[in-house]
């Protein structure tokens, strides 16, 4: 090409851009396109874009008229190429504005501020993430990649022409799937595998080459429990690269191989080591001597020891560690004492102040022990408090001194004490929070972790007579609420007694009722250190501790508590945050609170002694039984509006609380879910109580039907219904076995749950209830259906939509309407099956209802799927995932995705089945049992199949068909016929 001439018309630069102008940006990470703030600006021709696309790739450099007619024509430009990049400069220089696109040196640039342009952006976010990991902060690391990547908008320079757009689009194509390994390797460094495998299977899929995808796979697979995929994986990576290429996958590839095959431990998820303890010289001084055998506690070590070690050169460091009686408050203090005694040449002053005893010790009395130690004569000691305080600083000036101030009672207690000098520290243990010592910094002691309680008491027992129990050593650690004075002693009874297995301790504090008596030793005992705390209450304070203890949930909130004291919210919020004061509660969350389970125990005794008459203690669970009841009904009738199940419930004298909304509404049922179902089982236990924790657990069904709540649905159900039976209480028991009939088959449990729906069916003919004249004949029907007894089933729900009729209950009798859609599928009646649940959406609909009509259009996809109308199927489908997702139904959310899975498969589109397949199974993990796991392993396997991954779907066969066999279901024969074409090639 011969050489170009100057741009004459274009010599002298233009006119910076105007500051008042909305500023422009850039996109090239998919289409080329340019705004002025919010206002979309035409870049003109494809061959305009392709030179904007060129200069805005240099980031400001200038690129030569050659450059440009080689970026937009390569080795074949036109004859008027020159006049061609001129016209598009000028058709650009009129849409940017003024001095954005200059010219200089036979050349163009475009001169944009750093974040103008998307890849710019991107770039930045990227360093930023790799400074973020590097530092250790995946998190923050993950989140900008994931920022980096939403930049991409589809393909980079999207329809761009010419060889340097194709070329930059390789590049930037590259760059998006190193961003994405990257992140994908800090998912499972996060110990994420189980939700990175759908990710990465569709992108092995849509990248079957791409060697570190598939390493990626491997160790997701591996890490998620699936053994035989992930060595899978590299089998059909190995036939793929060589039928492709020729070649055997790279050595990290054949390594991970190795170790998967070997299970090698490092393979494991990766953890943060723990902070080793500060350690330091121990001199003896005023310091007690700090236990042998003190055990874990490192992260409070570490932020004690450096509170402390700040003290030099600066004003005083304080430090309060608050606590429950008997979880170590002063083995730390002491321990972090003597550590940090290097730090104190000058010396250590300790006593414990009494504050947890009748008579604390007086500040003044204090002062004239430490003035003595300091060297201070009784002659010189003033009388008064506020004499002997300042005398007090004055001796400690320019001294480097630590106090520990033991057991403290309050801050006006300890305020005297304080040294008050630069280089000094003090230590200070209380039962309560200090919050008003000023310039403290606040430690809250917890319980030891499981791992720490259990090396705690090995060292007092030994090694050998523990190692031999283990599970029994760690039941007697769990017994004693990993409390460590509650270990000490139950460790040093063990210890003293050489005839005693761990076992036999184990089973003495397995009885709730003794266990505290258990736990004492010599002038050691769990009782004596919480009676002290409690004897220091005031009357509404011990009424509130004794009732709340009542409770048998994991914790409780603070509505819930005000139904239980019969209070105003805010003055229990007062007694509550009184009681976290004095360490006998814990503040759980904002508005929540829980007791420390030893501390439990001791309140439900104070309440049995102290709470007369016995009825107090009987109307207290009454109201909380009520208020989770009303609450629970008011969230059902919210969820299913016209449903009439809440028109049956029994009646309650205690209110519950309103919602505004439905996602508010959602938010307390399932953050209450333990603490409700929890009630409801122990509200089983009268017979006064036992018709309302029935009735509790149909108005909380949607926490069976979630899944993730189906386990403590169920026990509290089973407990329901046996007490119930023991009542000779038929009603109720008919109710609690009708939910624990749903609940069973919602994990896959069928035969179980045909079990108990018979035993409802054969208790409703004595009594008149038209709920369960409704319920217990579609839960019948559903039973029946999935254990493939079409006519039965079709003959159930045909009852129940007579039932949910004559009842006027229209939402359940859409439900039905749907069931027998399902029913009609299997018989081969589609046409039949689409109209039942065109009619069970219509009304759904009508009603404006949002997770009843998911089911609907769940259903309704169903049918469509197998009409072959794929797209309205994987329509209606989609709709019911998004309803399911934001009704926090987990088990209908991994369901939907296998159902979408099954309609891409009929498609002929594998991949997109698989991606689905996998989400199914991340989702259904834990929940809606092995059943449903084997359909979505089948399904999954077929979308392999299609993909030629044949290694990696007969693994998953294999295990599809190991579930059925051991359930014992129809699917078997299906997956041995999968597999037997399988085995063959």
């Amino acid at each position: 090409m011969s050489d170009v001439p100057r741009v004459a018309e274009e010599r002298s630069p233009a006119p910076g851009p105007d500051p008042e102008q909305p500023a422009l940006r850039f996109s090239v990470l998919g289409p080329v396109r340019a705004w002025r703030g919010a206002e979309p600006l035409p870049t003109g021709s494809p061959q305009q874009r392709a030179l904007l696309a060129a200069l805005l790739l240099r980031e400001g450099r200038t690129a030569t008229a050659h450059e440009l007619i080689d970026a937009l024509w390569g080795d074949e430009p036109p004859s008027q190429a020159l006049a061609a990049v001129r016209t598009y400069a000028s058709r650009l220089r009129k849409v940017l504005d003024p001095g954005v696109l200059v010219s200089e040196s036979g050349g163009y640039a475009i001169r944009t501020g750093g974040q103008a342009l998307d890849l710019s952006l991107a770039e930045e976010l990227s360093a930023d993430a790799e400074k973020a990991r590097n530092a250790g902060d995946l998190c923050q690391a993950r989140a900008l990649i994931n920022k980096t990547l939403g930049l991409w908008d589809g393909e980079p320079l999207a329809n761009v022409p010419g060889p340097y757009a194709e070329t930059q689009r390789t590049r930037l194509e590259e760059w998006r799937l190193q961003l994405l390994e990257s992140r994908l390797d800090m998912d499972l460094e996060q110990g994420c595998h189980a939700e990175a495998v759908s990710e990465l299977t569709a992108l092995t899929a849509a990248h079957p080459l791409r060697e570190r995808l598939r390493e990626l796979l491997m160790l997701a697979l591996y890490r998620s429990g699936r053994q035989a995929e992930a060595l899978a994986v590299y089998a059909d990576t190995r036939r793929l690269l060589a039928d492709e290429l020729g070649v055997d996958p790279r050595p990290g590839l054949r390594e991970l191989q190795q170790r998967i095959l070997q299970a090698d431990p490092a393979l494991a998820e990766p953890s943060a080591p723990a902070a080793e303890p500060a350690a330091g010289p121990v001199r003896p001084a005023q310091l007690p001597a700090t236990v042998p055998d003190f055990t874990g506690r490192s992260s409070f070590v570490s932020e004690l020891s450096d509170v402390l070690s700040s003290a030099e050169g600066r004003v005083m460091a304080v430090s309060a560690v608050a606590g429950i009686g008997g979880v170590g408050k002063t083995t730390l203090a002491v321990h972090v004492a003597h550590a940090a005694r290097a730090s104190f040449p000058d010396g250590q002053l300790y006593v414990d102040l009494q504050g947890a005893g009748p008579r604390p010790a007086e500040p003044e009395t204090v002062l004239g022990a430490f003035l003595r130690a300091l060297g201070t004569a009784d002659s010189a000691i003033p009388d008064s408090l506020e004499e002997r305080s300042a005398l007090y600083r004055s001796v400690l000036d320019g001294r480097r001194v630590l106090v520990l101030l033991d057991n403290a009672r309050d801050a006006a207690q300890v305020r005297p004490l304080l040294p008050g000098t630069e280089g000094c520290a003090a230590l200070v243990t209380a039962r309560v929070r200090m919050v008003d010592l000023a310039g403290a910094h606040l430690v809250d002691l917890d319980v030891m972790s499981p791992e720490e309680a259990l090396q705690l008491f090995t060292k007092i027992v030994g090694e050998e007579r523990v190692a031999s129990e283990r599970e029994a050593a760690l039941d007697v650690v769990a017994a004693c609420g990993f409390l460590p004075l509650a270990i000490r002693i139950a460790a040093s009874r063990l210890a003293s007694r050489r005839t005693w297995t761990v076992s036999v301790l184990a089973a003495k504090l397995a009885d709730e009722r003794r266990r505290l008596d258990e736990l004492q030793a010599g002038d050691l005992a769990v009782k004596a250190t919480f009676e002290l705390g409690y004897g220091q209450l005031e009357p509404a304070q011990a009424r509130a501790f004794r009732l709340l203890g009542l409770a048998d949930g994991p914790d409780i909130s603070l509505a819930a508590a005000a139904a239980v004291l019969d209070l105003p919210v805010d003055s229990t919020e007062d007694l509550l945050e009184s009681l976290v004061d004095t360490s006998l509660l814990e503040s759980a969350a904002p508005g929540r609170y829980r007791y420390h389970d030893l501390v439990r125990l001791y309140a439900r005794a104070c309440a049995e002694r102290d709470e007369q008459p016995p009825s107090e203690r009987e109307a207290a669970m009454s109201r909380l039984l009520d208020f989770y009841l009303a609450t629970a009904a008011g969230v059902y009738a919210i969820e299913r509006p016209g449903d009439r199940l809440v028109d049956h419930l029994e009646r309650t004298e205690y209110a519950g609380l309103s919602f505004g909304n439905r996602d508010t509404a959602l938010d307390w049922l399932f953050a209450e879910a333990d603490c409700l179902l929890t009630c409801a089982q122990q509200a089983a236990n009268s017979r006064s109580t036992l018709p309302r924790a029935a009735d509790l657990l149909m108005a909380a069904t949607d926490l069976a039907e979630s899944g993730a709540n189906a386990r403590s649905y169920a026990a509290a159900a089973a407990a329901v219904s046996d007490a119930a039976e023991r009542c000779e209480a038929p009603r109720s028991e008919a109710r609690a076995r009708t939910f624990l009939a749903h609940v069973h088959s919602l994990s896959g449990r069928f035969n179980d749950a045909f079990e108990q729906a018979e035993l409802a069916a054969t208790l409703v003919v004595a009594f008149d209830d038209p709920l369960l004249a409704c319920r217990v004949p579609n839960q019948r029907g559903l039973i029946a259906a999935y254990q493939n007894r079409h006519s039965d089933a079709e003959v159930h729900f045909l009852q129940a939509i007579d039932a949910f009729r004559s009842d006027g209950n229209r939402p359940g009798e859409a439900s039905a309407l749907c069931n027998l859609s399902r029913v009609r599928l299997a018989l081969c009646q589609t046409s039949s099956a689409v109209e039942l649940a065109q009619q069970g959406v219509a009304i759904y609909d009508g009603l404006g209802l949002t997770l009843r009509l998911a089911n609907g259009l769940y259903a309704l996809g169903l049918a469509l799927t197998r009409a072959g109308r794929l797209s309205d199927a994987a329509t209606h489908l989609s709709v019911a995932l998004d309803l399911f997702r934001d009704s926090r139904q987990r088990l209908w959310e991994g369901m939907t995705n296998f159902r979408i899975a099954e309609v891409h498969l009929a498609d002929s589109r594998p991949a997109q089945a698989a991606a689905q397949a996998e989400q199914a199974l991340a989702i259904l993990r834990g929940i809606g049992g092995e059943w449903r796991r084997g359909n979505a392993l089948t399904v999954l396997g077929r979308a392999l199949a299609g993909l030629g991954q044949q290694g990696r779907a007969r693994a998953c066969w294999q295990e599809a068909l190991s579930i059925f066999e051991e359930l014992g279901s129809s699917e078997a024969a299906e997956v041995r016929g999968l597999l037997a074409p399988a085995a063959a090639a």
